[in-house]
């Protein structure tokens, strides 16, 4: 009978990052964003008035973690109309640089921006698995914006018996 040695690797050393760090440098970009989310509403919005826009619907549908804007559509009253090409300011920040970045987006990019942000804020990972689907509504008067979310999901029931 022989004696038969583990050839198992020895355990790796304990991690040296600090993770509490990175979620809090992590949790300080995001409010940092999140701050910024105001005013670019609000020159959306403004930008939006100035065009003759009142709404913009905005149609997004994602699952096997992909997902994507199907249409952006806006309208004067009832009327579909086509996006102006006016550029408004909008702020963003890069995952390289802790400075605000100010860029000329066109409404229709700015609307787009926006929408994913919002959904990345209330519904991360909404593309994954058996996904989700919605719309926005950028109502220009009312200046808000209205999300209706339908997340998919597989669901099992398990019935038993004795008889």
């Amino acid at each position: 009978m022989s004696k038969i040695e583990p050839t198992l690797a020895a355990p790796m050393a304990p991690s040296r990052i600090d993770f509490a760090a990175v979620l809090a440098r992590q949790s300080e970009r995001d409010a940092r964003i999140a701050a910024l989310r105001p005013a670019n509403k609000e020159r959306l919005f403004d930008g939006l008035f100035a065009a003759g826009i009142t709404h913009v619907t905005v149609c997004f549908d994602g699952y096997g973690d992909s997902g994507q804007v199907e249409s952006i559509v806006a309208y004067a009253g009832e009327t579909e109309v086509a996006f102006t090409q006016t550029q408004i300011a909008y702020a963003a920040l890069t995952w390289d640089d802790p400075e605000v970045e100010m860029r000329a987006l066109s409404l229709e990019d700015v609307v787009e921006q926006l929408a994913y942000d919002f959904l990345s804020d209330t519904h991360g990972g909404w593309e994954n698995n058996d996904g989700a689907y919605g719309e926005f509504c950028f109502d220009a008067a009312a200046r808000c914006v209205h999300l209706e979310f339908n997340e998919r999901f597989t669901s099992s029931e398990l019935y038993t018996h004795d008889f």
